[in-house]
């Protein structure tokens, strides 16, 4: 009887981990294995079963949608997703902010999350690509804020294109915070879209380091464009559901992971 059942219960857990990844584009194995209340081991077995079945493709500690790498989410359908994730990260990102600083931030709803924990800084300049963080800090009497030339990029309301390049070539900033589509041990940073990757390069190019913010469903996952090799990334703040094994091997790399506390986790 144990036999017979076996089968149905793994498909309706395949099933479930098909809906998951079409909800969320993409995810880590550890993250789905917490969601089906199953093991990554079986997870993993899943998830090879599905590929075989061309409904999904694996990734380094995670899987994501067939095609996925060159697919970009519009900001209305990702401002939502792991919402109390990106809060924590902004706040532990935050953190690494000092009086007097000169800063760039990218596009992303991570790094407007970022802004809104900026508004009561002072001494403090913003340069920016990102309309959303424009925004945002629109809000605060004692940031300065400059933002770049470019055309505007619809789907992550950002500029990009020469212009915006040009803006930042001739700039210096202490760092840069970019939250990027996907960061993966071997290529680092990465995000769809060509003409959103080459502003990101500048952004990283004008600063003395690079800091990295994404939440769990990024780390491992890999997109068409890489922009910040791992190597480069000085610091990479995430969650506490990042795979682990994808954070170690960024730290072997050189960056400092920070990661933060959701409130839930807190207790709060």
């Amino acid at each position: 009887m144990a036999e017979e059942s076996r089968p149905a219960f793994a498909a309706e857990r395949r099933e479930r981990i098909l809906e998951l990844v079409r909800a969320n584009g993409t995810m880590s194995l550890r993250d789905i294995a917490a969601k089906v209340r199953a093991s990554e081991v079986t997870v993993r077995r899943d998830v090879r079963a599905l590929e075989a079945e061309g409904v999904v493709d694996r990734r380094r500690g995670g899987v994501a949608l067939p095609g996925r790498i060159g697919h970009e989410q519009s900001y209305s359908g990702k401002s939502g997703q792991c919402a109390a994730e990106k809060a924590a990260i902004a706040v532990a990102a935050a953190r690494l902010v000092r009086p007097g600083d000169a800063i760039s931030i990218g596009p992303g709803s991570t790094a407007e999350a970022f802004a809104k924990e900026l508004l009561t800084r002072h001494d403090l300049t913003v340069v920016t690509n990102s309309l959303r963080v424009a925004d945002v800090l629109a809000e605060a009497a004692r940031v300065e804020v400059v933002v770049t030339g470019g055309t505007l990029h619809g789907p992550i309301r950002a500029l990009v294109g020469a212009a915006a390049e040009v803006s930042l070539s001739g700039l210096r900033v202490n760092r840069a915070f970019l939250s990027g589509n996907g960061v993966s041990a071997d290529r680092g940073l990465s995000t769809p879209n060509p003409a959103v990757a080459s502003v990101d390069r500048a952004l990283a190019a004008c600063a003395d380091e690079t800091i990295v913010l994404a939440d769990h469903t990024k780390i491992g996952a890999d997109t068409m464009v890489p922009t910040v090799a791992p190597e480069e990334i000085a610091h990479l703040v995430t969650d506490s559901s990042a795979d682990p094994e994808v954070l170690m091997t960024l730290e072997e790399l050189g960056a400092l992971v920070h990661v933060a506390v959701v409130a839930d986790e807190r207790g709060e």
